[in-house]
């Protein structure tokens, strides 16, 4: 079974979580980065969707 989640879902989560606990370190600055990211889809929207595709595809193959 295969689950898939909308990158603007995953990132909004995080994001609504990172400012509910008020956290202001590196990871939530990036989470919220990454949201703002793909809600607006600027022009920079290509390399940096194909950077996340190839984190998110590394990291699905160190489990097989």
């Amino acid at each position: 079974m295969t689950l898939t989640v909308s990158a603007v879902l995953l990132f909004g989560a995080a994001s609504a979580f990172a400012v509910k606990t008020k956290s202001a370190g590196g990871f939530a600055a990036t989470v919220l980065f990454l949201f703002g990211f793909f809600v607006a889809g600027t022009g920079a929207y290509e390399p940096i969707h194909n950077l996340v595709q190839a984190s998110a595809d590394a990291i699905a193959q160190l489990g097989n």
